[in-house]
């Protein structure tokens, strides 16, 4: 089945002292009998160094990847915070792009096959972006998608933070960027603008997924899946919801209620020609 779980889902459970990125790939796989692992940084990261925060050494990530070999675990998603590309403070950038450069080389080692690097900007701030900002977004995500495609993986951001919260620049930032390996992690639902339409508009630049407990639990969602599907996805549909608390009994709901719409949403196109 096409399903992961975000490593955030765990976050809580993680800062309980009860889990460890080890304990997440057992998670997946033996708990839940996933083929992927959907990663996130916040596993094995300083996140006292915040914003710009710093990954494990590679002997880690070493063991991490005998981990995901040892269970059989692809990584379809690397999700990346500490890492965003703009800040207007020019100094700090330059810091987040050493930080990023360090987490490609980590993807590249753990065999990611989507990379999820945020463009930036503040959580309460979704206005659209300067002339400034989206040049130098672009720039940047260009360079990215050059290093992603000649190793193997796609690349860009999250509808997470700042403008990237508003679909139409998102599109915007993906005819602009032009380039195969680029592409969206699509928190399906999350807009501060056109939420009707968020969606359908980045759909076309869709390489993975998220559902959260609202978007999974929506009338909508049947409907959500065959636009992404009719825009061509054919990726993963992820689960990242990081429940106050029962995350282990939560995630599996949630996983019940995705499984059921996907099977439904297939259902409803047999027969079709």
């Amino acid at each position: 089945m096409n399903i992961s779980i975000g490593g955030y889902s765990f976050n809580n459970t993680y800062l309980e002292g009860k889990m460890d990125v080890f304990g997440y790939l057992e998670t997946v796989r033996y708990r839940y009998g996933l083929d992927v692992a959907d990663l996130w940084n916040g596993f094995f990261i300083d996140r006292t160094s915040k914003p710009v925060m710093k990954l494990a050494d590679e002997g880690y990530i070493r063991k991490i990847k005998e981990a995901l070999d040892e269970r059989e675990l692809r990584v379809v998603n690397f999700a990346i915070d500490g890492a965003h590309l703009w800040d207007p403070d020019p100094e700090l950038r330059e810091h987040l792009y050493e930080n990023a450069l360090i987490h490609l080389r980590a993807a590249v080692m753990l065999g990611a096959e989507t990379v999820r690097i945020d463009t930036g900007g503040s959580y309460t701030d979704t206005e659209p972006m300067g002339d400034e900002q989206f040049e130098f977004t672009v720039r940047r995500y260009q360079q990215f998608s050059e290093f992603a495609s000649d190793n193997g993986f796609r690349i860009g951001p999250e509808n997470h933070m700042g403008a990237s919260l508003q679909p139409r620049e998102l599109k915007r930032l993906a005819e602009a960027v032009n380039h195969p390996a680029f592409g969206f992690l699509v928190h399906l639902g999350r807009w501060r603008a056109d939420r009707e339409e968020g969606d359908r508009l980045v759909a076309p630049w869709a390489y993975h997924t998220h559902f959260d407990a609202e978007t999974a639990s929506s009338p909508d969602a049947i409907q959500t899946i065959s636009t992404l599907r009719e825009a061509g996805y054919n990726g993963y549909w992820g689960i990242e919801h990081n429940a106050p608390e029962n995350q282990y009994g939560e995630t599996s709901r949630l996983i019940g209620l995705v499984q059921q719409h996907l099977a439904n949403e297939a259902e409803s196109h047999k027969g079709e020609a």
